[in-house]
């Protein structure tokens, strides 16, 4: 038999009912769901904000209403938790109560909550020596940051990588992988992320409101723009001979240009142009865990915020001022 508590027990979930900023959410008290069979309960202890809970909340790009097209269908984000199991599924067999586990439980979401229930496939179990906050800080944005720069297969010692965006949180991951593979970086972001990107690693940084790196004289092998706010075609003249270009989010009107022209670029140039389909995947959330056990990446958290302030973390997300990664506590 499997084991879970009270259903009448209840749990604060920062919740939101209709598409806008951080001022349609709200703190709330809901009951604390039980786990089906292949479910367990997980005790939340840090979830951070990835750039996928902001897109959801705003419903912006146009893509992001794929679930709930006039409301969201959806109304806890998180997917990137770190908690200890507290009750299981009748048929749960990777996972007792009391094992400390993290993952990303994109599509399922509920991580900005007390309590979740997920499915046992989706978690890892925590390693001892990391933190809840650093174990929440690592799924999506180190996945991202992985798949995108396999985007043209391995990166090779001395090939020039650019990374657009290169300051948030798959951005620090991107530049530490990047430059543990071999790499010169350049990371591009805002002037006050500048001194961090020189901290983990990049060779060059770039201010984008003091310069325009698309119309550098410098060429690069791989350039993995996170961000997806200029032309795919003011980026393909600062490619190399076979390089590629990678973009993993922006506005509709990127992705759709990169959506119709980079097949079309592809086919008829010799450099790749494309989008990355982030892909959920347990092999890579271990590979960077093995990464920060060699110490070639480290997460970079700016700030921790109480469930209680989840509003305020929220509004400071979406000011685009973040260094590295915001993590979600529960004061439970």
């Amino acid at each position: 038999m499997g084991h879970s508590i009270e259903q009448d027990t209840q749990m604060k979930a920062l919740m939101y009912h209709k598409y806008g900023s951080s001022d349609v959410l709200t703190l709330k008290d809901i009951l604390i769901p039980t786990p089906k069979d292949n479910e367990v309960l997980v005790k939340i202890h840090a979830t951070a904000i990835n750039s996928s809970d902001w897109e959801l909340l705003r419903g912006k790009p146009f893509f992001a209403r794929i679930w709930g097209l006039i409301k969201p269908k959806y109304h806890i984000l998180g997917s990137d938790i770190a908690g200890q199991v507290i009750a299981v599924g009748n048929k749960v067999a990777q996972f007792e109560t009391g094992d400390e586990v993290f993952g990303d439980i994109f599509l399922h979401w509920g991580g900005f909550a007390e309590y979740v229930c997920v499915d046992q496939e989706l978690l890892l179990p925590k390693p001892e020596d990391i933190t809840f906050e650093e174990a929440s800080a690592i799924p999506q944005a180190g996945v991202v940051a992985l798949q995108g720069l396999r985007y043209n297969g391995e990166i090779k010692p001395g090939q020039k990588v650019l990374i657009n965006g290169a300051g948030g949180g798959a951005g620090t991951f991107a530049i530490q992988i990047a430059k543990s593979l071999g790499a010169e970086v350049t990371g591009v972001d805002s002037a006050r992320k500048l001194d961090l990107m020189k901290s983990i690693g990049a060779d060059y940084v770039i201010d984008y409101t003091q310069e325009d790196v698309t119309k550098n004289k410098q060429q690069y092998d791989l350039i993995f723009d996170i961000v997806g706010r200029r032309s795919v075609f003011d980026f393909k003249r600062i490619l190399k001979p076979k390089g590629a270009y990678v973009m993993a989010g922006g506005s509709m009107r990127r992705l759709l240009q990169i959506l119709f022209c980079g097949p079309l670029i592809s086919k008829t140039t010799d450099k790749k142009m494309g989008l990355l389909m982030h892909k959920q995947n347990k092999e890579d959330i271990n590979h960077m865990l093995a990464l920060r056990d060699a110490g070639k990446v480290v997460p970079v958290i700016d700030k921790c915020y109480p469930l209680s302030e989840g509003i305020e973390a929220f509004q400071y997300f979406g000011e685009g001022l973040v260094l590295g990664k915001i993590i979600i506590t529960s004061e439970a």
